[in-house]
């Protein structure tokens, strides 16, 4: 199933259909602070390379998902996993927040018809509600990372996401829900980032109706 998607030339109809058919659950900002993501489909290529994945040799126009990691200095959440991302601005939708975020901390700059649509929100125990934003990013070849704001720049393929293995779930004594991660490499990403692209795989890859919003983040994530 993996190699299908991703050797498929339509991927990016494929995907927005997904989006158009998916009944979006939106929540409701109440003391929770709003804020986008950017969940950006882009060349595989070359970047920071994760242990457990094949670099591979030159670029690759394997499709691919963009992350990040948190800059060390920050404070909050620093040195973790993410999508480009941050607080909605007065005024934005979600999608022109999740478009200027990604020019803000990794210098790409799609036009607003990249936006291929939503997945549902997602309530953090850190006090955000994120709408996540699919956006069709195409190449992404002149990736600069913001100092300030990100430590280092990777592109994932997809295959990683369609591994047995994930999700990894993992029950706390002080939830009835369970942790989700989705294992990258040697290593995994932890919710709230990896509840996300679950979602992204359930939907939009497999064209399941998966909700996302009840796992749990884990303890680290939460502050």
């Amino acid at each position: 199933m993996a190699a299908d998607l991703l050797s498929d030339p339509a991927l990016r109809q494929r995907v927005q259909r997904s989006l158009r058919a998916h009944a979006v659950h939106a929540a409701a900002p109440g003391a929770h602070r709003a804020a986008a993501v950017a969940v950006a489909i882009c060349e595989e290529g070359t970047g920071a390379e994760l242990p457990g994945i094949a670099s591979p040799a030159g670029w690759s126009t394997r499709a691919s998902l963009l992350l990040t990691r948190r800059a060390i200095g920050l404070s909050s959440h620093s040195g973790q996993w993410a999508l480009p991302g941050g607080l909605i601005d007065p005024g934005e939708s979600a999608e022109q927040a999740a478009l200027r975020e990604l020019s803000e901390e990794v210098g790409l700059s799609p036009a607003a018809s990249s936006v291929l649509g939503r997945l549902d929100d997602f309530a953090t125990r850190s006090g955000f509600v994120i709408t996540p934003v699919v956006i069709w990013a195409g190449a992404a070849r002149d990736l600069v990372p913001n100092p300030g704001e990100v430590a280092s720049i990777h592109r994932i393929p997809l295959a990683e996401f369609m591994r047995a293995d994930a999700p990894m779930l993992e029950m706390l004594a002080d939830s009835e829900h369970p942790v989700l991660r989705m294992p990258v490499g040697d290593g995994w990403i932890a919710a709230p980032t990896a509840a996300m692209l679950y979602q992204f795989r359930e939907v939009c890859l497999l064209g399941r109706t998966t909700r996302v919003a009840h796992f749990e983040q884990p303890l680290f994530a939460r502050k």
